[in-house]
């Protein structure tokens, strides 16, 4: 896993090359020569946030818009109180 550090103004000016270098390893970002934050891919920060994927990243993913979702109809009884 390589890493890479970036300043701040290398960042701003070329983005994609960030993208491009997480895809190897973490890319620190660093601001008057400390490291202010870190890029990662959204598949190695899962994997170091030990969380599965939650129904809202599913549905983020591409290809999301042809899954067959089941909804249950739920009927829900209200009742209104009684006031003295």
């Amino acid at each position: 896993m390589a890493i890479t550090t970036m300043t701040s103004r290398e960042f701003n000016q070329d983005a994609s090359k960030a993208k491009r270098a997480a895809n190897e390893g973490p890319v620190f970002i660093t601001d008057r020569g400390r490291p202010a934050h870190v890029l990662l891919t959204i598949e190695e920060y899962q994997r170091l946030a030990g969380r599965d994927a939650t129904i809202g990243d599913l549905l983020a993913l591409p290809g999301a818009e042809n899954i067959d979702l089941p909804v249950v109809k739920r009927t829900i009884a209200l009742k209104v109180p009684e006031l003295e």
